[in-house]
């Protein structure tokens, strides 16, 4: 039987089911019946053993010599390189490939350890590893994380992106958020020292400090921060009446940001600022202060209106003092009348004797002057 084998195949002859020897490029005869087998394979990529064992392929220097043979253990993974080119991960026992029309190189890697390095895995080709292999961390701009390796702490991490083996441990990363924080405490009904009941919200703003003791001390500082500010308050607005209660809301704040201040190492956090809000009264009682404060205000109103009126009133005695010790000035005002009226006379119909420019001069010339 004539076969032929191509520049980038070889054969593997058989005689009677024993490989003898390989064969490549070129023609061949071989007959059947004589027990010959000719299995022809590329000689590009991974080898096609044709069932052969590779240890029995590997006897044969031609084919060992053509061949690169890596065994994987199970602590690593093989990195595949074709011609210097990122091909593959390989995770299997064995990687068998073909070195004759281009250059596999695979590359063991050590999973064991913790943290993939550049020297291991370059960063570009990370995202390519199986994902059961290993564990991306990132911590964004403002954050940092609490690394912990087979759950016992063992770093702090900066803003930036990680990878970690997790084949051999187990990787976990808490996330702590280290700007600034703002708490809203709305609706806490407290009753004051007279029983009425008001609404009080509160607002607290807040940093964390210290990550690594908040987790060993609690759960999360924010839940905390919340009660505590809520008890506080509490404390405070049972203490006065409603009446002092209004009139010092921004010392209200005041204080307790003076106590919060005090518990920052405990809280591990730094409290910046805590005021109130808001000071909401029930209805009724607001219904109240609304007719009090009316009340209030027309009072005042009548009052500068008293006052106004006792000033214009005063004035006009001064000017009638200052006109009678003084005829000219007196003449003067008369004048200032006199202008006031012409100006809104829109026209003028005389009627009966006499000549109006007359009257006119006459209501203007001094008592003296008609009397003579």
């Amino acid at each position: 039987m004539k076969y032929i084998i191509k520049e980038q195949e070889c054969g593997y002859l058989l005689k009677n089911g024993v490989l003898k020897k390989l064969l490549f490029a070129g023609k061949y005869n071989f007959y059947s019946w004589m027990g010959y087998e000719l299995k022809i394979v590329s000689m590009i990529g991974k080898v096609d053993t044709g069932k052969f064992p590779a240890e029995l392929l590997m006897k044969h220097p031609d084919f060992a010599s053509r061949v690169v043979r890596v065994q994987i253990p199970d602590n690593c993974i093989g990195m595949h390189l074709v011609d210097g080119v990122y091909r593959q991960f390989l995770l299997e026992g064995e990687a068998l490939y073909w070195n004759v029309y281009e250059t596999n190189e695979i590359r063991l890697i050590d999973v064991t350890g913790t943290q993939i390095t550049e020297d291991q895995v370059p960063g570009m080709y990370r995202h390519l590893i199986p994902a059961r292999m290993y564990k991306k961390i990132v911590v964004g701009d403002g954050e940092t994380g609490l690394l912990y390796i087979d759950s016992r702490y063992a770093e702090q991490l900066d803003c930036g992106v990680y990878y970690y083996w997790i084949y051999a441990h187990e990787v976990s990363c808490k996330i702590f958020n280290l700007k600034i924080q703002q708490l809203d405490i709305s609706g806490q009904e407290i009753l004051s020292s007279d029983k009425v009941g008001v609404r009080l919200n509160i607002l607290c703003s807040y940093r964390i400090t210290d990550p690594v003791s908040l987790v060993q001390k609690m759960e999360g500082a924010g839940k905390l921060l919340y009660t505590k500010i809520q008890l506080l308050a509490r404390e405070y607005v049972g203490q006065y009446r409603l009446d002092e209660l209004l009139a010092q809301k921004e010392a209200i704040g005041k204080w307790l940001y003076e106590q919060m201040k005090a518990l920052e190492t405990e809280y591990c956090v730094e409290i910046l600022d805590v005021g109130i809000k808001d000071i909401i009264l029930p209805g009724e009682i607001r219904d109240i202060m609304n007719t009090v404060l009316v009340a209030e205000k027309k009072a005042q109103a009548n009052v500068i209106m008293r006052r106004e009126e006792v000033a214009s009133t005063r004035s006009l005695l001064n000017t009638a003092k200052l006109m009678e010790e003084n005829q000219i000035l007196y003449r003067l005002k008369e004048l200032e009348y006199l202008e006031r009226i012409c100006d809104k006379v829109g026209s003028i119909s005389v009627s009966g004797g006499g000549n109006i420019l007359e009257q006119l001069m006459g209501l203007a010339l001094p008592k003296e002057t008609k009397a003579s």
